[in-house]
């Protein structure tokens, strides 16, 4: 991620960096980067997607539903399942949260699935 941080010194930038546009985001990186160190992250932020449902009336937050693909070696010899409970236990309080996290779709893999994915795509092409 590129943070721009001219003409941002001290204080200010601080500042900054505690009033994120994106706090569910910032979150999600984070404890997932920390706790199960993937060779693969890619957050997409959907919430545009869904802002039209029912359920999002009245709800102010930009940050609802999110697609997040990992791949760690965390995740060896867990059944689906376990994968993401793994990750919706490090989540837990974004989830629990009022105008927070509202769906999250997963996709787990090890490194050697993701080389096996990999392999099959390219012999497709």
């Amino acid at each position: 991620m590129f943070l721009r941080t001219a003409g941002l010194t001290g204080r200010r930038f601080m500042s900054a960096m505690s009033k994120s546009m994106t706090p569910m985001e910032d979150a999600l990186r984070s404890k997932i980067k920390d706790a199960l160190k993937p060779t693969t992250l890619e957050i997409f932020n959907d919430s545009s997607k869904h802002a039209h449902h029912k359920a999002m009336q009245g709800v102010t937050s930009r940050e609802t539903h999110f697609r997040v693909v990992i791949t760690s070696s965390a995740f060896q010899g867990k059944m689906q399942l376990a994968r993401h409970r793994m990750v919706n236990s490090l989540v837990r309080d974004e989830l629990a949260q009022e105008d927070g996290i509202h769906a999250l779709q997963l996709t787990t893999r090890t490194p050697e699935e993701e080389e096996g994915r990999r392999q099959k795509e390219a012999a497709e092409a």
